[in-house]
């Protein structure tokens, strides 16, 4: 069962909302897009310590990296981008389905990773935060809850 499809039904939705295909996710790949690229911008207290959490945990690279004198910072590319946006039931659902209980702040990422198993291991290699184990999601995904070094909720997931 489709994830949109799924979270309908369980919020109770007597109908499932289609999207046109100008407002679809493979839109975002077009020149003509409304939006090109979705940049999340972290601000942290401890920047060596969440930077080595996304570069060796996640084993992402840095595409950009900016001069010191004008302060620390990088850019990891991660691939695809969309910005999901629940209400509060919604996110309720997600949180019980992941972790059995509502945990997660008003931003949490979801990262899609090829092999879920591998991703859980080089994370708690780098001391992350497990929040909760992997669990088989209705719709099939196989999700596992991490907190990063500042408390940001990252849901992993592996498409089935």
């Amino acid at each position: 069962m489709k994830r949109r499809r799924f979270i309908g039904t369980v919020a109770g939705a007597s109908a499932v909302v289609g999207f046109p295909k100008a407002a679809s996710a493979e839109s975002s790949a077009m020149p003509d897009a409304p939006v090109m690229e979705l940049r999340v911008a972290l601000t942290t207290q401890a920047f060596e310590k969440l930077s080595a959490f996304y570069r060796a945990g996640l084993g992402l690279a840095p595409s950009h990296v900016w001069p010191e004198d004008q302060g620390r910072a990088l850019v990891l590319d991660l691939g695809r981008a969309t910005l999901e946006v629940f209400d509060e039931k919604q996110a309720q659902t997600i949180d019980q389905i992941e972790v059995g209980r509502r945990v997660s702040g008003p931003v949490r990422f979801a990262l899609q990773v090829p092999d879920l198993n591998a991703a859980v291991k080089r994370l708690q290699a780098q001391g992350a935060t497990l929040v909760h184990g992997p669990v088989t999601a209705p719709w099939g995904d196989q999700t596992a809850r991490f907190a990063d070094p500042d408390g940001m909720q990252i849901t992993l997931y592996q498409k089935r």
